[in-house]
């Protein structure tokens, strides 16, 4: 496998956190639930909009700047602050990580307007990025033979996260008011800090090349390993089809079909969350070599998962299942794409991660962009004819992985 001088660079006279026996399973339970944790400060707002424009008298447009922002902070994490990862010891960077996402997310709790909200939510959204740290740390600490089963174990919490967010955003604004979400979630990444702190060994920083040469190396290895870009675009793909999903099925559920409140549409989404549960599974079946076969399987279960919901749109049950069918696909690629990245460059981990879910972010934002104008335009039924042309298009590149893989014998392919 081709490297370039530069990626390779630990520092020298460093100890570093060898892949150990066993990992305690107490640990990967403490990191599953810090990615779910973090991640989650980025789906809080979404119920909140409502309350959000009439507290601070904005209008629509203007308030769902709320969640463009905090998606913006992201991407900007991902781009600068996750290759930090491989440059610098990475307990300290998630605990320094998670003080400032503490401060911003009280900050934006105590808001006294909607730009102070609007600067702390791009802030937040930025540092939130440490479960992306967290999950090359788990990469790092596995042995190899159960390195996908581990990774899976970890990202089942991040996604998790993902899926309950809403919901619980949703409950405790009811009871409480939405300062409560913010400040309620700046506690518990201020628990998340110290505990982290205490818990996590210390890793040394894998490279010690300056920072500038750091970022300029993470898109030099997007150049070096065929397979970091096919399983970006693979994953862009299904998260736009999970995206276009759940951006658009709270009109459907809200609408003349169902009447659900929006506490309803957030406690659906706790159907979803069954799907995290393929997470270690597809851990396992990274371990065992069968990335490439559940790969293209998921791709076809995806598509499926959209035709239950095209016909299944009066009801909630087969849309529930479409909604189980869905994120178990999306989830399943998705862990196995990150044990394929991860054995590209042992030394460059937060790096390939940075890049692996920078690229399919961006089919998220897209995916979820089409959602609503396919909604607008054409009904449910067209967001549901867009959701299964995603997966059917990354089934279609996947199949020239095969006919690839057959020329050049390569070793990175995915």
């Amino acid at each position: 496998m081709p490297q370039s001088p530069d990626l390779r660079t630990p520092r020298q006279g460093a100890t570093s956190a060898e892949p150990a026996p066993g990992v305690p399973g107490r640990l990967i339970a403490l990191l599953a639930v810090a990615a779910g944790m973090t991640v989650a400060n980025l789906y809080y707002a979404q119920p909140l909009l409502s309350s959000l424009r009439e507290v601070f008298h904005t209008s629509t447009a203007a308030a769902g700047w709320l969640i463009t922002l905090t998606q913006v902070g992201y991407v900007i994490g991902m781009l600068f602050l996750v290759p930090l990862g491989d440059r610098l010891e990475k307990r300290g960077l998630i605990t320094a990580l998670l003080t400032v996402t503490t401060v911003a997310l009280v900050t934006a709790g105590l808001a006294p307007n909607f730009p102070v909200l609007l600067i702390a939510s791009l802030v937040s959204g930025a540092t939130s990025v440490v479960a992306q740290v967290l999950v090359p740390f788990a990469a790092s600490l596995a042995p190899d033979h159960s390195r996908g089963r581990i990774v899976g174990r970890v990202m089942s919490g991040l996604l998790t996260g993902i899926l309950l967010s809403r919901t619980l955003s949703s409950l405790v604004s009811d009871v409480a008011g939405w300062r409560v979400v913010y400040l309620g979630s700046a506690v518990l990444m201020a628990v998340l800090a110290v505990t982290l702190r205490s818990a996590l060994p210390r890793h040394a920083p894998t490279t010690t090349i300056p920072y500038v040469r750091v970022l300029h190396s993470t898109l030099q290895l997007v150049r070096t390993h065929p397979a970091l870009l096919r399983r970006g675009l693979y994953q862009a793909a299904m998260f736009g089809a999970f995206s276009a999903f759940w951006t658009t099925v709270s009109y459907l559920l809200t609408g003349p079909g169902f009447h659900y409140s929006a506490i309803g549409v957030g406690v659906f989404a706790l159907v979803g969350a069954a799907g995290a549960g393929v997470a270690p599974l597809a851990g396992r079946w990274a371990d065992r070599k069968l990335t490439r076969p559940m790969t293209g399987a998921a791709f076809v279960l995806a598509a499926l998962a959209f035709a239950v919901a095209g016909f299944g749109r009066h009801h909630i049950v087969l849309i529930a299942l479409a909604a189980i069918l869905l994120d178990m696909a999306v989830q399943a690629t998705l862990i196995l794409g990150q044990h394929t990245i991860y054995q590209l460059d042992p030394h460059a981990r937060a790096r390939l991660n940075s890049a692996f879910i920078a690229t399919f972010f961006l089919g998220g934002a897209l995916g979820s962009q089409l959602g609503s104008l396919t909604y607008h335009s054409g009904g449910w039924t067209a967001v549901t004819a867009l959701g299964a042309g995603l997966p059917v298009l990354a089934l279609l590149y996947w199949l020239t992985e095969h006919r690839k893989k057959h020329r050049s014998h390569a070793p990175d392919a995915a």
